[in-house]
């Protein structure tokens, strides 16, 4: 189980890492010709890149360090949360692919809280 955690924790680490790096210094490009990013203005696109680049540190320092490990589950449930955000904006536009997406993230990273907290937690 150790192990599957620490796979989930890498991989959602580079998604959500590229995905913050993308909101804060390219949001104009990744945005055009998308609808669904007039949801937020502008500022708040920047704070939720801005927060995802915050929870990958989260999720991979403190459990590698064993420095308040658990910090990895509350960066895990942080996007969890977020991913509900993302659902309610794609709902808005209708966009279905983007909705399973953020979905299934959001399981995801709720199973990784879940898992750090309870199932195999980092002592």
């Amino acid at each position: 189980m150790n192990i599957l955690l620490w796979v989930l924790q890498v991989l959602a680490a580079l998604l959500y890492g590229a995905s913050g790096v993308m909101k804060v210094f390219m949001l104009d490009k990744v945005s055009e010709g998308v609808p669904s990013f007039g949801a937020l203005p502008r500022e708040a696109w920047k704070a939720l890149g801005v927060l995802e680049l915050l929870c990958t540190v989260g999720l991979i320092v403190p459990a590698a360090f064993h420095w308040k490990p658990t910090l990895t589950g509350v960066a895990a449930i942080i996007l969890a949360m977020e991913s509900l955000v993302f659902v309610w904006v794609h709902v808005q536009y209708r966009e279905i692919p983007p909705i399973v997406f953020s979905c299934v993230l959001g399981l995801l990273m709720a199973f990784l809280a879940y898992g750090r907290l309870v199932l195999e937690p980092i002592s």
